[in-house]
C-alpha cells in the first residue's frame, strides 16, 4: 500500500512566501537593477569620499567634488576617443577584406568569414554607443542611478541606525559585517576591472603604435573591453590586429601576435596579483556562465554586472552556507576575479 504523503503547512507558506517572491522580482526588476548598479557605484567612489571627508570636508562636499571629477574625466576621454576611434574604425573595416583574400587556407570560405567578421568589427563604434545605452537606459535612468549612489554614500554612516531599526539589536553585526564585506568585494572588483582594462587597452595601444599599425586605437580598446571576459577575450582581441598586421607582412603579423601574448603574460603575472589582492576568486568556467546568463537574462547590463552578483552570491552564501560556499582569501590567493 503506497504511503501517505503529507504536506505541512509551514512548507505550504514556504512555496506561497517564494512564489510571491519571484513574481515581485520580475515586477520590480528594473528598479533592482537600478538599485545594484548604484550599490557597485557606491563601493568604487567611497574610498575616494572617505579620504577627502579626513581634510574636514563635509561627507556631501566631499560625494559632490568626486561625482564632478569622475564626470569630467569621461567626458573629456569620450570625447577625445570619438573622433579617432570613428576614423580609424573605418580603415580597419577598409584593411580586413584584403586580409582574409590573402590568405590561402581561408579562401574558400572568404565571403562568409568576410561577412561575420566586418558584422563584428565594423560595428565597434555603435557597440559602445549601445553599452552606454544600455547601462543607463535614459538620461532618466542616469540620474536615478546616481542619486541613488549619492544617498547611499551620504548614508552610510548611519547605516547601523537603518539596520538596528530593521533587523534588530541582535542580527544588526551580522547583517553590517556582511554589507562590509560585499560593499569591499564589489568595490574592489570594479575599481580592478577599469585599472586592468585601462591598463590593457593602453599597452595594446602603444605597441600596436609602437609596430607601425595604423588602426591601434579600436584595436586597443576592443582588447581592453574584452579584457573582462576570462581566457577568451584576449584570444579574440587579437585576431583582428593579427589580421591587419598580415596586411602589411607576416612577419608584423608574427610581432603583433607576440607584442599581445606579452600584454596577456604581464596582466596575468604582474597587474592581476597586484589589482586583484582584496578579490574574491570565481572560477573562469563560473565567470563565463554568469556573462552567459546575465546577457541572456538583461542583455549588455546583465553581461556587465555577471560577475558582481556571482561575487556578492557568493559572500552571502559564504556567510549563511558556508560548508557550500567557500571563498578564498586574499592571502592564500591573489588570484582575479576570473
Amino acid at each position: 500500500m503506497p504511503s501517505k504523503i503529507e504536506i505541512s503547512h509551514n512548507t505550504i507558506i514556504f512555496i506561497a512566501v517564494f512564489a510571491f517572491s519571484l513574481w515581485l522580482v520580475t515586477q520590480v526588476w528594473d528598479i533592482l537593477l537600478l538599485f545594484f548598479i548604484a550599490l557597485i557605484i557606491m563601493s568604487a567612489l567611497k574610498p575616494a569620499v572617505d579620504l577627502l571627508e579626513r581634510f574636514k570636508l563635509p561627507r556631501g562636499l566631499s560625494i559632490i567634488i568626486v561625482y564632478v571629477v569622475m564626470w569630467i574625466l569621461l567626458g573629456g576621454l569620450v570625447a577625445s576617443l570619438i573622433p579617432p576611434l570613428i576614423d580609424q574604425t573605418r580603415r580597419l573595416v577598409y584593411l580586413l577584406p584584403p586580409t582574409l583574400g590573402n590568405i590561402d587556407y581561408l579562401s574558400a570560405h572568404e565571403q562568409e568569414i568576410t561577412t561575420q567578421i566586418l558584422s563584428s568589427v565594423g560595428s565597434i563604434p555603435q557597440n559602445i554607443l549601445k553599452i552606454a545605452v544600455d547601462l543607463f537606459g535614459n538620461v532618466l535612468n542616469v540620474i536615478t542611478t546616481m542619486v541613488i549612489s549619492f544617498y547611499l554614500l551620504l548614508e552610510r554612516e548611519s547605516l547601523d541606525k537603518h539596520t538596528l531599526a530593521l533587523v534588530g539589536k541582535k542580527n544588526t553585526p551580522m547583517i553590517m559585517e556582511l554589507f562590509g564585506r560585499i560593499e569591499t568585494k564589489l568595490g574592489g572588483w570594479i575599481r580592478g576591472e577599469l585599472t586592468l582594462m585601462l591598463a590593457v587597452g593602453s599597452l595594446t595601444y602603444v605597441g600596436l603604435k609602437i609596430l607601425g599599425i595604423d588602426t591601434a586605437l579600436p584595436l586597443a580598446i576592443l582588447a581592453g573591453l574584452l579584457e573582462v571576459i576570462p581566457s577568451i577575450g584576449p584570444t579574440v582581441s587579437a585576431i583582428p590586429g593579427i589580421l591587419i598586421a598580415l596586411t602589411i607582412h607576416p612577419l608584423l603579423a608574427v610581432s603583433t601576435a607576440a607584442l599581445y601574448f606579452l600584454v596577456q603574460f604581464f596582466e596575468n603575472n604582474v597587474l592581476v596579483p597586484q589589482v586583484m589582492k582584496k578579490a574574491t576568486g570565481v572560477s573562469p568556467l563560473i565567470s563565463i556562465l554568469a556573462l552567459m546568463i546575465g546577457f541572456r537574462l538583461a542583455g549588455t547590463v546583465g553581461a556587465i554586472l555577471a560577475i558582481p552578483a556571482v561575487l556578492m552570491v557568493q559572500i552571502v552564501g559564504n556567510q549563511f552556507f558556508p560548508s557550500y560556499f567557500t571563498t578564498e582569501t586574499p592571502e592564500t590567493s591573489p588570484s582575479r576575479v576570473k
